[in-house]
């Protein structure tokens, strides 16, 4: 099973959601790519993924072009910008999904509240693609 995952930077929602995903079930082959890559990481996406027990830190953020002639089972993008600007793939998708999240990076405020912002996120992100596992994938892997 083949899921890619899509931003607009690739450097903070596409990349906790590639997180969660992968620890869901290891056997998945996940990636994640944005439609204006940032090359980087965000730091406060690692932390956050680090305290809820997965490291993303060694994840790369790469630009959509690296995928477009792939096949894939899903291609899911997670903020609205990445949904608009999504290219048309060459390769093969069986599915193409939307599921969006709030941008915590956009946070303005204390650093208190902007680090409630990324946890906020982070655990709608787990929510949202465990339940797309849960519904979705463990579907397809039962056909």
């Amino acid at each position: 099973m083949k899921v890619l995952l899509l931003c607009t930077g690739n450097s903070c929602r596409s990349q906790m959601a590639h997180g969660f995903l992968q620890s869901f079930d290891k056997n998945l082959f996940v990636c994640s790519a944005g439609t204006e890559a940032s090359g980087k990481l965000n730091e406060k996406a690692v932390q956050v993924m680090k305290e809820a027990g997965i490291d993303i830190s060694h994840h790369t953020s790469d630009p959509i072009d690296n995928y477009l002639n792939d096949e894939w089972d899903f291609v899911i993008t997670v903020c609205g910008g990445a949904n608009e600007a999504c290219p048309a793939f060459i390769g093969k998708v069986k599915h193409r999904l939307h599921i969006g999240f709030d941008d915590p990076s956009h946070a303005d405020g204390t650093p208190e509240f902007i680090m409630s912002e990324f946890y906020r996120v982070r655990d709608e992100i787990n929510n949202g693609f465990r339940k797309f596992y849960d519904e979705q994938i463990i579907r397809e892997i039962g056909k």
